[in-house]
Parts: structure tokens; C-alpha cells; sequence
């Protein structure tokens, strides 16, 4: 269906006039919305693998691993939670509101919510921002990745069968239909994807004032950094797993490593061997490796690797029929390198060494460019782990682990700066998708003349003594 700017002002029209119905309100038609979409997934699990399959290569197990899994994970925390959640609260109003004693603070949904989802986690980043939209009470219009065509297929049937468009539905088409969406008035945008595109979405967002959430990659790129006295095995082992999962094509994988060149050589034998025991000598020919998205991003991979010959220490290699890509590891680069001054978005690991006695200005360097979406340490030393994780600026990480930290029920996620805005995850999602709206209850009796003229003689001082007694 070619989607026109009249088609879309129909579908936000009709959401719109859905919304002010209220029947989107209750807590009871969310959970049972919410338990809908659950349902829907699970009983449509191998057609949303098949897809995942087509697009990125990922096979059914990391199909349910990464993507398909953590929606229901994500569903159930909502459901079990939300009542809780969405209860107003209640509050004394003060001695300077007096008589009027009770002020309630309702979780208000903004109304219809525009999500434009990428195409890495095609499934995951639509169907888990939609339970946190529908957590909220909105309605949602769902405009999803061009380059991820066989899961929007996917995901357009499966809302069509689950839900009235007039509440959910689902829009393909490339940036143009993109742009008809952000022409509409929306109460709530959701966005996730890079931060140029999300400087046009917050741009046109500004024409309406539209509250915006963005979940971006960073632009200078995740860091991850190896001090002497890490677990260096243990490291090796985990970033492989990380590198290879969805050839690179994550928002907080890994976009380069920082090690300490006491130890560098030992760590890269590590990482070489963990790369072989756990894909193969040529991934570019394991059917289990995911595939990348495009053959643009398959020629960005062949054009660096032609650029960076001489230091490429392990992979280097695609093969451009199936879009698949060896990991690979670019040692030495330094800190001021083109490569390791933005998002890759793919298998390039590139290497940089330093002197682990000049850490201070490692992680100096690391601070003074944009804020990445994730951070990743590994050492032994506690104390310093501890210190950076807690005054670096960054949106999330790990010390001696990668990625799970996202994975954890009941904290947020999402970065800063030039790698997001807003939060979600649980009751995270839930308060990014409504907004907390105070009302004081008034008493018709017993009103003070307090806040009412004279302001000046006897009646102004007496006036003035009782505001300073109900400041204590």
C-alpha cells in the first residue's frame, strides 16, 4: 500500500478521535491489549524468525534470543506492574494550600504516539516501545525501518490481525512517508535510529512542540576499555560473542576497544581465538552469522578494509552475495583516527593501544567527545571501575561484562546527548508515555484571605508572619 500524506492524516485523524473516547484509559483494556500482543508473538514466533532470517541472516535461536524473547520479557513486566504504576497518587496539599488538603497526580497518556523503529532489531525496537505506548494508554502509529522490508511485512500482518488501526497499526515506505509522518501533529514521538536523522525528528517535532524520545547509537561510538589487570580471557570471550551478535549492527555493541599495550598482544590472541571457537574460521560462510542489512554497509566495510590493509590483524573478509562479513580486528590505531571518530555500525573492531599509566587522559579523551550510548571496562581494580562508571557521561554499560546491563528488570535504558533522550524499559517505558498531570481538590468553606488583597498595613504584616510560619 503506497501510504500518501491524505492516507496518514486519515490514520491520525481516526486515532485521535479513538483516544478521545477514553477507552484507552482503564488499566484493564491496557493489560488486556498488552496480553493480546503477547499472545500474537508467540503464536507467530517462526513467521517473525523467518523474517529476521530474510533481512539480517540471524538464525531462530538468536532471532528468539535478541529479539523476539525480550518483548515478552518486556510485556510481562508491564502487565505485572502496571496497576501499581498507573495508580494516581496521592498528596497533602501543604498549610499554604489550606483548607484544600488533597492534590492527586494522575499518569495521563499524551495520546497518539508516532514510533519510527529501525531496522537492526526490527521486532524488539517496534513491539517493545508499543508495550510501553500501550502501558500508557495512547494509541500508536508504527512507521518502521525500509531497509528491514521482510519484518515490516511481518509486523504489519501481525498488528492487522491483532489490533483496529484506528488504535495500532503499522506504515512501510522509505524517509519520504517517514517525513509525512513527522508533518502530522503527534502528542508523543518515539524514535530510534542515528543522531543526524534524529536532529530532523527533533526539528520537525518543533513545529508542534511534540514531546520526543530518542534512542540513539552515539555518534563518536561505544568504548570499550582493557587496563592491565583485567581478566583478559574472560574480556576476549565476551567481546567476540558481542562482536558477532548481529555482525556489529547494535546500537550499544562495541565500536571500539582502548587496551593497555602491556597486555595488548596476549588480549588479541585471545580475541582471535575466541572469534574461531565460536564461528568458525570463515564466518563470511557460516549460515549462523547474520548478514548485514545492505550492500551499502557491505562496501563501507570493503572500503575500510581497503584503507586500513596494513593493520588488519584478523578478518577482512566478505563475501558480498550473502552481505556477510568477517569480524575484524585493525591494530594499532590511534586515538585520533578517522575510524574511531564514529559509529561504524558493523564487524570493524578497531584496536587502540595506550600506556596504562596514562588512563586519566584515555578516559579524558573518551569524555571530551559525544556521549556514547554505552561504556564497557574491564580491570580489577575496582575502585577506579567505579569511579568512572559514576562520572563519565554515557547512556548505560558494564564493568567485566557487555550488554546485558539492558537485560536487567526495572532500570532504564537510553543514552544522552548525542546518543539519546527520554528513557524506557518497564516503568521507565511507562512514564516516557504519559505525563504526570497534578489537580488539587478546592474546599468551598473555610478559605483563608491569606492570598487576597490587602498585601500592606496590619493586614499585610499578619499576612507576611503566617507565610513565613508556613514555610517551615
Amino acid at each position: 500500500m503506497a501510504y500518501t500524506k491524505e492516507r496518514i492524516q486519515e490514520i491520525v485523524k481516526n486515532q485521535r478521535s479513538y483516544f478521545r473516547t477514553g477507552e484507552t484509559l482503564p488499566v484493564n483494556f491496557r493489560i488486556e491489549k498488552l496480553k493480546k500482543l503477547r499472545k500474537t508473538v508467540l503464536d507467530n514466533k517462526e513467521m517473525l524468525q523467518d523474517a529476521l532470517y530474510r533481512d539480517l541472516g540471524k538464525s531462530p535461536l538468536e532471532a528468539y534470543l535478541c529479539d523476539i524473547g525480550p518483548v515478552i520479557v518486556e510485556v510481562n513486566e508491564i502487565i505485572k506492574g502496571l496497576r501499581k504504576w498507573a495508580r494516581p497518587e496521592r498528596h497533602f496539599s501543604g498549610l499554604m494550600c489550606f483548607p484544600s488538603t488533597r492534590t492527586t497526580v494522575y499518569k495521563m497518556p499524551y495520546g497518539v504516539s508516532l514510533i519510527i523503529s529501525p531496522f537492526n532489531f526490527p521486532i524488539l525496537l517496534t513491539l517493545g516501545v508499543l508495550a510501553a505506548s500501550i502501558s500508557g494508554g495512547n494509541t500508536a502509529v508504527i512507521k518502521t525501518s525500509s531497509k528491514s522490508a521482510e519484518s515490516t511485512k511481518a509486523l504489519q500482518k501481525l498488528i492487522s490481525d491483532t489490533f483496529d488501526e484506528k488504535y495500532v497499526t503499522v506504515i512501510d515506505g522509505g524517509h519520504d512517508v517517514a517525513d509525512l509522518c513527522l508533518a502530522e501533529r503527534f502528542d508523543k514521538i518515539f524514535y530510534t535510529g542515528s543522531p543526524s536523522v534524529a536532529k530532523h525528528v527533533l526539528e520537525q517535532a518543533s513545529h508542534n512542540l511534540t514531546s520526543v524520545a530518542l534512542e540513539l547509537g552515539g555518534e563518536t561510538g561505544n568504548w570499550c576499555v582493557i587496563r592491565k589487570d583485567a581478566k583478559l580471557r574472560d574480556a576476549a570471550r565476551k567481546i567476540a560473542f558481542f562482536k558477532l551478535c548481529n555482525a556489529g549492527q547494535i546500537c550499544i555493541n562495541i565500536n571500539q576497544i582502548a587496551v593497555a599495550k602491556e597486555v595488548a598482544d596476549e588480549f588479541l590472541g585471545y580475541l582471535k581465538e575466541e572469534f574461531i571457537r565460536q564461528i568458525g574460521e570463515k564466518p563470511e560462510e557460516n549460515p549462523e552469522y547474520a548478514k548485514l542489512i545492505s550492500s551499502d554497509v557491505f562496501e563501507k566495510c570493503e572500503r575500510l578494509c581497503s584503507e586500513y590493509h596494513d593493520r588488519i590483524i584478523f578478518g577482512g573478509k566478505g563475501v558480498k552475495e550473502n552481505r556477510r562479513f568477517s569480524p575484524t580486528i585493525i591494530y594499532p590505531v590511534g586515538f585520533d583516527e578517522d575510524i574511531v571518530m564514529h559509529e561504524l555500525f558493523c564487524p570493524l573492531l578497531p584496536v587502540v593501544p595506550f600506556e596504562d599509566s596514562d588512563i586519566d587522559s584515555v578516559m579524558e579523551t573518551i569524555a571530551d567527545r559525544e556521549h556514547p550510548l554505552s561504556m564497557y571496562v574491564f580491570t580489577s581494580d575496582m575502585k577506579w571501575a567505579n569511579k568512572v562508571m559514576s562520572t563519565q557521561q554515557y547512556g548505560g554499560g558494564c564493568i567485566n561484562e557487555v550488554c546485558i546491563h539492558m537485560m536487567v528488570k526495572g532500570v532504564p535504558f537510553n543514552g544522552t546527548g548525542h546518543s539519546g533522550m527520554g528513557a524506557y524499559h518497564g516503568e521507565w517505558g511507562f512514564r516516557e508515555f504519559t505525563h504526570p498531570t497534578t489537580v488539587l481538590k478546592g474546599k468551598t468553606h473555610w478559605n483563608l484571605p491569606l492570598r487576597e488583597h490587602p498585601y500592606s498595613g496590619k493586614a499585610g504584616e499578619r499576612k507576611m508572619k503566617l507565610l513565613k510560619l508556613f514555610e517551615k
